[in-house]
């Protein structure tokens, strides 16, 4: 285990000073009962054990502490532990990871000076409201706070790290869009350099079969006509392998001509093919679905050249509401072919585009020739922005404010509570100074009873009252039903079943002037 440092030692020597202070002061300033010197000295252990294990076991701190203030007061308020009982719950909520811990010690200190109250306590039902009291506010609502500025701190250093993560996936992302950028115009360079040269080748084979050429010129139109076919495939050696990011969404930006356009330039280069466009017309220029359409178009004229020299191609083109579809057919070859480079990804490439978009496509034989179809639904542009995640300090803040609300809606319940039994135990312990008058000395207890109030007072004057009969048994009752002002009190002592003594005791604040008129109007 690591030993604690000065500066710990230092801190929790303070905490046990702040804690002493008050529990050795609040005996001498006549805040507290006096209490022997042992118990005052078993206290101050009990304080340094809760500061020496508050930072490491804050839970066993406050149960300390709370234990000493039971033993101290059954209503767990007192004036010589109360700081220290609040401090432990504040470290409690600022330390401890887990509320269920702390709440399930709050219950038990509850049910112990419930418990405590109804056995050992003159009144149980005060007192038990007072412990009630002391801890929500004095132990709930610190723990509330330190859970709170722990929650807080934490959200704090968790922002700090999410914004270097995010700095890091913004870097990260704009890296890998350059790098699919790059891929992109690879692959547009592969697609469009390869149609061109094989283009090229075409026309070379045209010349190579030309009336009226010499056979110098034919070998150089066949070595042109090699050559362009050899690059070809070299081209699509080197770069075809970026193909395998074809799955991904086709870039927005427009082909340099349209459909009818490539069609036209692939037939004055040579390649017999026919434009057969429907009646609708195709898709915009320049928009997702032209785009692609001309990526299906090119490849497959590309494909037919190369593979199918001499073969009709047929394009047609057909526009509908919710997309546009086109069709490439060629025919039989009525020449050679170049030998297969191996390769084989144009077509995949397209069929992953054009499927990621939830479009259609095929591909394969058809009748002596070949066929490529696609369709490409029309693409919306409306977009539904995400629904914004709620902040976590957002979250923190309401269940911290949820929690505030129902400790200070506990409180005011039992504050409620509290008055509404004061009221009734200070109404109902009133006798009237009429039937005070009425009652005589030697009468007998059961006769005296049935004159009385339902309760005597709970706390009674006992030191301004005079000098009790010995062996008696005295009671109170306050003179007057006013609350939260010092009122009169008469005070009935009993002795052998019979009343034996009846005295006025008067408010703080008054002379004996009101307890000679009493004693005046009841002879």
């Amino acid at each position: 285990m690591e030993r604690p440092g000065p500066a710990s030692l230092a801190r929790g020597a303070l905490l046990w000073a702040a804690f002493a202070v008050p529990a050795l002061t609040a005996d001498r300033v006549g805040l507290n009962e006096p209490r022997p010197g042992w118990q005052q000295a078993v206290g101050v252990v009990v304080l340094a054990g809760a500061a020496a294990v508050s930072r490491r076991l804050p839970l066993v701190a406050f149960g300390l502490v709370a234990a000493l203030s039971l033993a101290a007061a059954p209503a767990l308020f007192t004036i010589s532990y109360g700081p220290a009982l609040g401090v432990c719950a504040l470290l409690l909520g600022l330390r401890a990871a887990r509320a269920r811990p702390a709440l399930v010690c709050f219950a038990a200190v509850g049910c112990v000076g419930a418990a405590r109250s109804a056995l050992m306590g003159a009144d149980p039902a005060p007192e038990c409201f007072v412990m009630a009291g002391t801890l929500l506010f004095g132990c709930v609502f610190p723990w509330l706070g330190g859970r709170y500025w722990r929650q807080s701190r934490e959200l704090a250093e968790e922002g700090w790290l999410r914004a270097a993560r995010l700095e890091d996936e913004t870097r990260f992302a704009e890296e890998g869009a350059k790098l699919r950028e790059r891929a992109r115009i690879a692959q547009d360079m592969h697609d469009s350099l390869g149609h061109e040269l094989s283009l090229i080748a075409l026309r070379a084979g045209a010349l190579q079969v030309a009336h009226g050429l010499g056979d110098e010129h034919r070998a150089a139109a066949a070595d042109l006509r090699a050559a362009a076919a050899d690059a070809t495939d070299r081209l699509h050696r080197i770069i075809g392998v970026l193909r395998e990011d074809d799955d991904e969404p086709v870039p927005l930006a427009p082909a340099g001509e349209t459909l009818e356009q490539l069609v036209a330039r692939a037939a004055e280069s040579g390649l017999p093919v026919r434009w057969a466009a429907g009646h609708d017309p195709p898709a915009d220029p320049g928009d997702v679905a032209e785009r692609l359409l001309h990526r299906v178009t090119r490849e497959a004229l590309t494909n037919a050249a190369r593979h199918a020299p001499g073969a009709p191609v047929v394009v047609a083109v057909t526009a509908r509401a919710a997309g546009t579809s086109v069709t490439i057919t060629s025919g039989r070859a009525t020449r050679d072919a170049s030998p297969p480079s191996g390769g084989g990804t144009g077509l995949l490439g397209l069929r992953a585009a054009v499927t990621s978009i939830g479009g259609e496509f095929e591909a394969g034989r058809h009748a002596e020739g070949f066929r490529v179809r696609a369709y490409v639904p029309r693409q919306r542009t409306a977009v539904t922005p995400p629904r914004p995640a709620r902040a976590p300090f957002t979250q923190v803040r309401r269940r911290v404010a949820i929690g505030l609300g129902t400790a200070a809606g506990v409180g005011v319940a039992l504050v409620g509570a509290a008055f509404g039994w004061y009221a009734y135990a200070e109404t109902h312990s009133v006798l009237e100074p009429a039937a005070y008058t009425e009652l005589r000395l030697g009468a007998p207890t059961a006769e005296v009873e049935r004159m009385l109030p339902d309760r005597d007072v709970n706390d009674p004057p006992d030191d301004r009252a005079p000098a009790p009969p010995r062996g008696a048994e005295c009671r109170y009752y306050r003179a007057s039903g006013e609350l939260f002002v010092s009122v009169d009190h008469f005070r009935l002592c009993f002795d052998a079943g019979r009343l034996v003594a009846k005295d006025v005791v008067p408010g703080v604040g008054m002379s004996g002037e009101g307890r000679e008129e009493y004693e005046e109007f009841a002879r």
